[in-house]
């Protein structure tokens, strides 16, 4: 008998979760961003009562971001099954939860900007800055090179989606803090990744059927 809740199950689950994922993030970045105009060399940075509460909005949907991603990475990894190369699917596994914590950490240390003046901590504004796009953003560049790399090794990801991978891997493990906007890769891979999924391209179609 089959139960309902499999109708979420992956891959479709992982385009879902995906999209929200890229969405969420994608937004947080840009308002967090704003927030910190000139980044960690940033003096005296004011943010007035307009921007607080945006940033405020966009921190608190971060944790929802971070679980979309938990959801969008396991059902990643589910749909690889016995088939997995534990090696990178380790390394997979660990780069998602330590980007994850990173996020989470950059995004404590930015609540600094919205105290009651506006005047935001020199301290939480470098150590949020450092934690997003250094930290949490190498992490994410590990994270799309291990996926690509299985999804070229298991032939569920087109030749195109692969290459665009490293690139972006590439970029954000190279480029880093030195190109302002440059975290935005992260969600954008994700969300072609996610469409991808959901237009049918299924990591699980290139799965034997199981015998009976």
């Amino acid at each position: 008998m089959e139960w309902k809740y499999k109708r979420l199950a992956p891959p479709r689950a992982a385009g879902v979760a995906g999209v929200v994922f890229a969405i969420l993030t994608a937004t947080a970045i840009v308002l967090v961003r704003v927030a910190l105009p000139g980044g960690a060399d940033g003096d005296g940075v004011t943010v007035d009562a307009g921007e607080r509460s945006a940033v405020r909005t966009a921190l608190e949907l971060v944790p929802f971001a971070g679980i979309a991603f938990l959801w969008f990475m396991g059902a990643l990894r589910e749909q690889a099954g016995e088939r997995e190369d534990k090696f990178l699917s380790t390394v997979l596994l660990g780069s998602g939860l330590i980007f994850v914590a990173t996020l989470f950490g950059a995004a404590a240390a930015a609540w600094t900007v919205l105290d009651e003046g506006g005047q935001g901590s020199s301290f939480g504004r470098d150590v949020a800055y450092a934690l997003l796009t250094t930290y949490a953003m190498r992490m994410a560049a590990v994270f799309v090179i291990t996926t690509s790399s299985i999804g070229r090794r298991l032939g569920a990801l087109p030749r195109p989606l692969v290459v665009l991978g490293y690139l972006a891997g590439l970029t954000l493990l190279v480029v880093g803090a030195s190109v302002p906007w440059s975290e935005l890769v992260f969600p954008a891979w994700v969300l072609l990744l996610s469409l991808n999924i959901l237009w049918g391209r299924r990591p699980g179609t290139a799965r034997p059927a199981a015998s009976a």
